[in-house]
């Protein structure tokens, strides 16, 4: 982050990932601690629920093949019902549990990895334990934009439903132009909720460094993307990619793990676990230098000395960027 302000807003694609990969180099022992911290378990927590989550259906796959071949009244389909009524009812409750850790873990690294960098950018003093200190006064605010992200995206997929009906009661009729008609959605549909993700992703940025947090972080984060609208599209959709990659990767060779022993399972589950680790803590870093390259695009010139002292806090507490020190004045160029 030692380029002038101006100079960031030429980051490309491949300046943002090297920028990236500059900053974890750099500062290897802090993302180290912040890894092992919070992005560790995280990971974990992320694979364990995939190998979970498959023995549990897969049980309760197994009872719902045997109930159907189980005469009715008899003891045996009455005990497995039961069954059944109990693994649907774990298998919900064990979504719930993950999800719930998964978002409170995932908040505070985002919250530890922002701060993190905002402090380099700044030239300010890093220490593992003040991070820590602050992160959890900071996870507060991202948890209001993270429940108004969650809104947005439960209306954008009602809404998404509505058209997909109409679209079936106006074209269903007709093969080719239904068949067309589910194409042009199925694009347009992921389009849509791919570019929420994006604006998601830098609200929560917003969330950390500015007084924005929630809808008004959203607004400001949507404002921001236009005019690097396809760099961040790129970033984010190759950030993307491997992660589900690495996904596929567990899944295959874990999960599934056709021929293989425990031994080998194990030992390709803690290789999964590093990288995906290690590409959380990535992809945290890069829509962190997204924001920046935003910033600058828009000739928003960030006081470093306000951002500095709004980063030490005010008597030891966590404050917040005014929109004076971070929205910036617009300048010509």
């Amino acid at each position: 982050m030692d380029r002038e302000q101006e100079e960031i807003q030429f980051l490309g694609f491949f300046g943002i990932l090297k920028e990236s990969l500059t900053i974890v180099s750099s500062w290897r022992k802090i993302f180290t601690q912040i890894t092992l911290a919070l992005i560790l378990p995280l990971s974990f927590i992320y694979l364990a629920h995939i190998q979970i989550s498959e023995l549990l259906f897969s049980k309760i796959m197994l009872n719902e093949f045997i109930l159907d071949r189980t005469a009715e009244g008899t003891r045996t389909h009455d005990r497995i019902s039961g069954a059944l009524s109990s693994e649907w009812a774990t298998f919900f409750l064990f979504k719930i549990g993950y999800f719930v850790f998964f978002i409170v873990l995932s908040l505070l690294s985002t919250s530890a990895v922002v701060y993190t960098i905002a402090c380099i950018y700044t030239a300010k003093e890093i220490a593992f334990k003040k991070v820590m200190s602050v992160v959890p006064k900071v996870w507060k605010r991202l948890v209001v934009t993270f429940i108004w992200n969650f809104v947005i995206v439960f209306a954008y997929n009602v809404a998404s439903l509505i058209a997909l009906f109409l679209g079936a009661v106006l074209f269903g009729s007709v093969p080719v132009i239904g068949t067309v008609f589910l194409i042009l959605f199925g694009v347009c549909y992921f389009a849509g909720l791919f570019y929420i993700t994006i604006v998601w992703h830098l609200a929560t940025v917003v969330s950390v460094l500015e007084e924005s947090y929630g809808l008004n972080a959203m607004s400001k984060s949507q404002a921001l993307i236009k005019g690097k609208m396809w760099v961040s599209f790129a970033v984010f959709f190759v950030v993307g990619v491997f992660f589900f990659g690495i996904q596929l990767i567990f899944e295959f060779l874990v999960v599934v793990g056709d021929g293989e022993g425990v031994g080998t399972r194990v030992g390709f589950g803690i290789f999964c676990l590093v990288l995906m680790s290690i590409w959380m803590l990535f992809g945290l870093i890069t829509q962190t230098i997204i924001y920046f390259v935003c910033k600058s695009y828009h000739h928003e010139n960030i006081d470093k000395s306000s951002l500095a002292d709004h980063l030490g806090g005010y008597l030891g507490e966590y404050v917040p960027l005014k929109s004076k020190d971070v929205q910036l004045e617009q300048f010509e160029v």
